[in-house]
């Protein structure tokens, strides 16, 4: 898989983004946690290994869009191209997803890379730079971590199964709705685990490290990646009505085949009286 030369030039913008993060997280752990550039710092990390990222991706494919976290959308060529906003292959990059856990030394950040050609997702990276472990998929060709092939759990009871998910932060919007279902969800399952980043929740569900996971008002570069690898490995990815529109409604739920109804189902009957 790694000697598909797309999935190889997207590693390496992920590996060069990683770097970055792993040399400030080190200055990071040299100043009192109090410090008041730990902001500045994490923000300049975030922007230069999102801009890394870019420069690799558009020196070997100019002619694809980018979207990323910081810097928002790039249309191909930028300027001067008759082709600007027609072409349908588009990255989409997140150079530190589980920024607060970064800023406060956790060691639970990722770096997300996807490739989508129209609305699907054909090439993913989820890179978790503090373990060096690289979870990679292409669309049809499975998923991997560090080159073994991964697969999605084989539980089938949501009591015995270990959910991941995203609290949504102080003061947004779908918090309101969020909290019933955090209360419904926890005497189903056998724990709710959230480690900061959606990313690493999605590569740990195709892994079978976590039995199912959901969120609540993502964002295309919280997910896209993730998802890829999760239906690779044998996973099972939609929203909560039951479709595939999360990119769309910004809920999704991911889990084991065996696990995506119940818990769908469960998380359906909490949300929908709360909303």
């Amino acid at each position: 898989m790694h000697r598909d030369p797309i999935l190889a030039v997207a590693i390496h913008a992920a590996r060069r983004a990683a770097a970055l993060l792993v040399d400030v997280s080190r200055d990071l752990k040299r100043r009192p946690s109090h410090a008041k550039d730990h902001a500045d710092l994490v923000g300049n990390a975030d922007a230069e290994a999102e801009n890394a990222m870019i420069a690799t991706l558009r020196a070997a494919f100019p002619e694809h869009a980018i979207v990323g976290k910081e810097a928002g959308e790039i249309v191909s060529q930028i300027a001067g191209s008759s082709r600007a906003g027609k072409n349908s292959l588009k990255w989409i990059v997140d150079p530190l997803d589980g920024t607060i856990n970064f800023r406060h030394g956790y060691p639970s950040y990722a770096v997300s890379i996807a490739l989508t050609h129209g609305n699907e997702v054909t090439h993913a990276i989820v890179l978790d730079p503090p373990r060096d472990e690289l979870f990679v998929a292409i669309k049809g060709k499975g998923a991997q971590l560090n080159g073994t092939p991964i697969r999605a759990s084989t539980c089938v009871r949501l009591e015995e199964a270990l959910v991941g998910t995203v609290i949504p932060a102080y003061g947004s919007a779908k918090l309101a709705a969020y909290l019933p279902v955090l209360n419904a969800m926890v005497p189903k399952c056998a724990g709710i685990r959230r480690s900061g980043s959606c990313a690493l929740d999605l590569a740990y569900v195709a892994a079978g490290r976590l039995d199912g996971f959901w969120e609540m008002g993502l964002n295309p570069w919280n997910v896209a990646a993730g998802a890829l690898l999760v239906v690779e490995a044998g996973g099972r990815v939609g929203d909560f009505a039951g479709g595939f529109e999360f990119m769309r409604t910004k809920d999704v739920i991911a889990a084991a085949t065996g696990v995506f109804s119940p818990l769908r189902d469960a998380i359906a009957a909490a949300v929908l009286p709360a909303r």
